[in-house]
């Protein structure tokens, strides 16, 4: 009897968090570098099926090239990304779509430091969230063979 009270209590403190949990119900977007260039965000944020490619003069005398990926459609929502290129390096990638889940938002971050590390679609899965990972792979596979082809 003596161990029945504090257990009690133990498990209502930690099931009260878990009640008071409400999902967020806004889409949002990650960007891990500099903001994409007006002209070619309004471009990109199209619904299309196909990448869409778009570029800029840098002031350096290298090209900058933005490029959305195909909209995959998941079991969660739709994966979108957009790329930006300076030269064949990715410095930047953002996600025009994603599904609005809990394990989305937190795998976004890590899946676009992972792309710009690897400097390729060729990443890891995140743990939790297998299904937007395969997304994300396959919209930014898409936007790497558009800037290439």
């Amino acid at each position: 009897m003596k161990r029945a009270l504090p257990v009690l209590v133990l498990s209502i403190a930690g099931l009260v968090p878990l009640w008071r949990y409400e999902p967020s119900t806004e889409t949002s977007t990650t960007q891990a570098a500099a903001p994409a260039p007006s002209a070619s965000s309004s471009a990109a944020a199209s619904d299309s099926a196909s990448p869409s490619a778009s570029s800029s003069p840098g002031s350096s005398g290298a090209s900058k090239q933005v490029v959305a990926g195909t909209t995959v459609n998941t079991e969660k929502g739709p994966v979108q990304v957009e790329v930006t290129f300076d030269g064949d390096e990715i410095t930047a990638v953002r996600t025009l779509q994603q599904p609005n889940h809990p394990q989305t938002t937190a795998a976004v971050p890590q899946l676009i430091a992972e792309t710009l590390e690897a400097q390729s679609a060729d990443i890891d899965t995140v743990s939790g969230a297998t299904i937007t990972s395969d997304g994300y792979r396959e919209s930014l596979q898409a936007a790497l063979d558009a800037k290439s082809g």
